[in-house]
């Protein structure tokens, strides 16, 4: 799936919502070997919607938590937002535009 993604192939997509998933630049201080992971940005997304009440519920904590795919591994997992702007601003652009 990596060299796939690397090479221009088809972009995985949100296995809960089927939206494409972005390229978002990680943080300097992250432990990932990776310079970027793919992430779902689709605010109708389920995954991100029910993770508002889940955090709510579970962790009295007002957040949620967007689809991450890492492109190297293929491992997937939860990336935390505390808002719908959160973590939007490292979006990368589409190696078509």
């Amino acid at each position: 799936m990596s060299d796939e993604t690397k090479k221009g192939g088809a972009t995985p997509r949100c296995p809960h919502c089927n939206s494409r998933l972005k390229r978002w630049i990680l943080p300097d201080a992250s432990t990932w070997d990776e310079n970027w992971h793919l992430v779902c940005f689709n605010d109708e997304c389920g995954y991100y919607q029910g993770g508002w009440t889940w955090m709510a519920t579970n962790y009295n904590q007002h957040a949620s938590y967007r689809f991450k795919m890492n492109p190297l591994t293929g491992s997937t997992g939860p990336v935390p937002v505390w808002s719908p702007d959160a973590l939007r601003t490292g979006i990368l652009p589409d190696d078509d535009e």
